[in-house]
């Protein structure tokens, strides 16, 4: 038998099985090729999209890096045009490009990670105005008020219990009152605004003076313009203040309890420190902060001090 032969006895066995199949059998056959060659053009058209936009992001990545090393690389000029020589001018033009590329765009991640300004506050007032001999720097959220989120209200910030009393006790003249928070300004601004009508607090920090480390945002104490012997900061994260732990006041991260009292206690600690007119607050600090809770230390120490020490007189007791 030859090569035609052998084909068509192979056909007419195809044929032959085909029509041996039940009719059922041959629809489900049917059906299962239908649904592989559904889902090869669906991996296909999803191939193809895939690489086209790999492809899209490609060109524009490439397009964006040229315009910076362009734009950023490029040497400064003088008023007359002359180009200005830096510490990569003698270096080949490409490589020029891409190093004054990369300096300015560390130089920009630098910017963002730093203080928005090297002092902070202003320098302290002269005579004939007051200066508070002592700067008291206060976190917002966590310490003055708490976030609070429900159903009826969407967020809201919740108002400590006693801050009305503490804003009044530690506010001028004894202490030149601070905000330094990480919160960001159009969202700290109007809750400062209710918190504190009558003023108390004299300066807002934010988010942007704050220095950006290893995902924190710590509260740089060396651009506040303050001596530090007298500058006290309360706050409840040891992360925002490990730059300056000894000027930290520790406290307890207040959850929106309505029955807090430490605005109270910790008013009556810093007026006695202020009245006391201690020389550097930060060996006051160094003692309440090896307790676990500092204020109830010093709630200790003011029950002692009631036992132990005439009414009249006017010792004070840390």
């Amino acid at each position: 038998m030859g090569i035609a032969g052998e084909v068509l006895k192979s056909q007419n066995e195809t044929e032959g099985k085909l029509k041996s199949s039940p009719p059922g059998q041959q629809q489900e056959n049917n059906s299962e090729e239908d649904e592989e060659a559904k889902k090869k053009k669906e991996a296909e058209a999803s191939w193809r999209t895939m690489k086209y936009t790999l492809i899209f992001f490609g060109v524009t990545l490439s397009g964006l890096s040229g315009y910076i090393v362009g734009t950023w690389g490029a040497p400064e000029r003088d008023e007359e045009g002359n180009v200005i020589e830096d510490q990569f001018s003698l270096k080949p033009l490409a490589l020029q490009y891409i190093l004054r590329s990369w300096n300015a765009i560390m130089n920009y991640s630098q910017m963002i990670r730093d203080p928005s300004r090297d002092k902070l506050l202003p320098d302290p007032l002269k005579e004939p105005y007051y200066q508070p001999p002592y700067t008291l720097i206060l976190e917002m959220t966590g310490v003055l008020v708490h976030p609070d989120w429900t159903y009826q209200t969407g967020w809201r910030f919740k108002k400590r219990p006693g801050i009305d009393f503490f804003l009044a006790q530690v506010g001028p003249p004894a202490f030149e009152v601070v905000v330094y928070t990480a919160e960001q300004a159009f969202t700290a601004f109007p809750i400062l605004d209710a918190l504190d009508p009558n003023g108390y607090i004299m300066y807002r920090l934010f988010r942007d003076a704050t220095r950006y480390v290893d995902g924190h945002h710590v509260k740089d104490l060396d651009c506040i313009n303050r001596d530090p012997s007298k500058v006290i900061v309360l706050d409840w994260n040891t992360q925002s203040v490990k730059s300056h732990p000894r000027n930290a006041l520790r406290i307890k991260e207040w959850k929106g309890n309505d029955d807090d009292r430490t605005l109270v206690d910790l008013a009556l600690l810093l007026k006695t420190i202020a009245t006391s007119e201690v020389q550097d607050v930060r060996e006051v600090l160094d003692f309440y902060n090896q307790f676990d809770d500092p204020i109830e230390a010093f709630r200790e120490n003011q029950r002692k001090l009631q036992v132990s020490v005439n009414p009249s007189s006017n010792s004070f007791f840390f």
